[in-house]
């Protein structure tokens, strides 16, 4: 028995041709719906990147205890247990966040591995000057995006990709062990997330119209662009999409030649989707998690079971698959796993759950059952209290700083950490999800979650489902609290949001104007901040209307924002009413 896991990051369901899409290039994913079976109910549960792949490893939810992190000494990992029980396990990834301080405990759970550098950022290689960077609507400028360019000239071909080289150490590693039992890859690329980098040919395969600035990496906010240029980001990610569904046809085509569609499970999946201008955002992680995020494409081949160009209505969620794999290789399953093997639903559909929780550390906390999608914010505008449980103070890029560490006390042990306390820090939200209230959605009648719900009874049912899993996965008593749902006994109609919340929601949901609506003038929205402040006149209009706009430390990074920019930015909380205030005496100051 032998299993593949070909992973992709920030794979939107939507752009598939499997699921829909009509106008994408990925004939590979057309060919892969009809050798496996395609999930037409997958969801994602802990985001971003690495809280999902910790899903990957441990088969149950986490962003109810902590942010972004490591692999805790407490979790099972699905690579280590198959390794115990004599599986080589191997990871070939170009997955940049595996080695930095929040990702760094989970390589090492394979039997063996490999990597491949240069994505989005990744410090990989040393250059002091300057690289030529053209003309770019990117406006958020942290140091990654310099070091990206840098990264960039050492990919000038196909064969140097990042992406390429991960598929053919996976494509090595298939080949070189076809003959041998008991083995597991997981071939993992960054692609296709940010920035959309991918080369010529893929980009002739949407030819259009844009004469304008480079947009190959939007930032997490509202859309700001025009149509144009709207488009022409979709074509960018279209195009490398397109590049990832040829490394996909190599694996595919491996399969064929080698004949392990007879012995060899396959899986095809992604972490999280990523919005492309869909409801007005870019992005992910800066407004709720909606369906374009967590609605995702799954597609799973076991040999066992033969099920083919079929499909799957059975909610199953990222949790499931480490499971999966446990069961295949007649691995006996922790008990701590909450996800459960999908060998039933492939052989005739039979359902592993009632409800799916999903989310991000500090967000809303979400459920569905298929139907209904309910997304609980917070009970009021603290957002608190908020505490990460962890014995890995470490964060994405960095450590828990000494004055963090300085409020933490011990924590009792929860059910799944094996008699261990845990340090409870003081926990911080990436956004404050009272800004969007509480939101439910009728998926039978509004699968494009555009119009939110008021349903009492609807909310009281699916607000039931909620406290029913966050009891399920031990979360800690300050989510109760920062949720305002009880820790003990029924949910009553007291516990309620979605009414009480409406109008912050309904606000939340309307997007910026286009730019063209505001004038053009010599100083105007599309003017970067800093060259509004260097102005005395324009530097005073500011002021006035946006109090502290310019004191944000984010502006160190922000060199070359727009105005309209910035306001697209949640942290911003810029109104419309102020940019068009701004906007109509920015354009006077040219009659003066």
């Amino acid at each position: 028995m032998k299993a593949i896991m070909v992973m992709f990051d920030s794979l939107n369901r939507r752009m598939l041709p499997p699921y829909g899409a009509g106008w994408t290039h990925a004939p590979n994913f057309a060919r892969l719906a009809e050798r496996t079976a395609v999930f037409d109910n997958a969801y994602a549960g802990s985001m971003p990147c690495m809280p999902a792949r910790r899903e990957l490893h441990t088969g149950r939810y986490n962003f109810l205890h902590r942010s972004w992190g490591p692999l805790e000494p407490f979790d099972d990992s699905v690579p280590e247990l198959l390794g115990r029980h004599g599986v080589h396990t191997h990871l070939a990834s170009d997955h940049l966040h595996y080695w930095e301080d929040g990702g760094a405990t989970y390589h090492g759970r394979y039997s063996t591995w490999e990597f491949f550098r240069g994505q989005e950022g990744d410090p990989w290689k040393g250059q002091v000057a300057d690289p030529k960077i053209p003309d770019d609507l990117k406006e958020v400028r942290r140091p990654t995006y310099r070091q990206d360019w840098v990264n960039r000239q050492h990919m000038a071909t196909e064969d140097l990709h990042p992406q390429t080289l991960t598929f053919d150490a996976g494509i090595e590693f298939i080949r070189t062990n076809a003959a041998a039992d008991r083995w597991f890859v997981q071939v993992e690329t960054f692609d296709p997330h940010e920035p959309f980098f991918s080369h010529q040919h893929y980009k002739d395969l949407y030819p259009h119209d844009h004469d304008g600035p480079h947009f190959d990496w939007p930032d997490y906010k509202r859309v700001a662009e025009t149509a144009e240029e709207t488009a022409h980001a979709r074509y960018e990610y279209a195009a490398l999409l397109s590049m990832c569904d040829r490394s996909l046809g190599r694996v595919l085509d491996l399969m064929d030649e080698l004949d392990l569609w007879s012995d060899t499970m396959l899986i095809v999946n992604t972490d999280h989707g990523l919005f492309l201008g869909e409801k007005d955002w870019w992005g992910k992680g800066v407004l709720p998690w909606y369906n374009e995020l967590v609605h995702l494409p799954l597609f799973v081949w076991d040999p066992r079971v033969g099920t083919a160009g079929e499909r799957r209505a059975a909610l199953v969620q990222t949790i499931d698959l480490g499971p999966t794999l446990l069961e295949y290789f007649g691995v006996p399953l922790p008990e701590d796993m909450q996800g459960r093997p999908l060998r039933g639903v492939l052989a005739d559909d039979t359902p592993v759950r009632d409800a799916g929780l999903f989310g991000m550390f500090g967000g809303h906390v979400n459920v569905t059952d298929g139907h209904y999608v309910y997304m609980r914010a917070c009970a009021d505008d603290t957002n608190t209290p908020l505490y990460d449980h962890t014995l890995m103070p470490t964060r994405m890029r960095g450590r828990f700083t000494p004055a963090e560490l300085a409020d933490a006390t011990l924590a009792e042990p929860f059910a799944f950490t094996k008699g261990t306390p845990t340090l409870r820090v003081p926990g911080r939200a990436m956004v404050n999800p009272g800004a969007y209230g509480t939101l439910l959605f009728d998926l039978a009648t509004d699968p494009d979650q555009t119009d939110p719900l008021v349903d009492d009874e609807a909310e009281l049912r699916m607000a039931g489902l909620l406290t029913d899993l966050l009891r399920a996965t031990d979360a800690p008593d300050d989510q109760y609290e920062r949720l305002g749902l009880p820790r003990h006994g029924p949910v009553a109609e007291r516990h309620l949001l979605v009414r009480a919340q409406r109008e912050r929601a309904q606000a939340a949901l309307r997007p910026l104007p286009p730019v063209k609506d505001f004038p053009d003038s010599r100083l105007s929205v599309r003017t970067p901040v800093h060259l509004l402040t260097a102005d005395p006149a324009a530097a005073d209009i500011l002021n006035r209307h946006i109090p502290g706009v310019t004191d944000s430390e984010n502006l160190q990074f922000m060199r070359t924002i727009s105005l309209i920019g910035l306001a697209a930015l949640p942290v911003a909380r810029i109104t419309v009413a102020q940019l068009r205030a701004v906007a109509a005496e920015l354009a006077a100051l040219d009659t003066a």
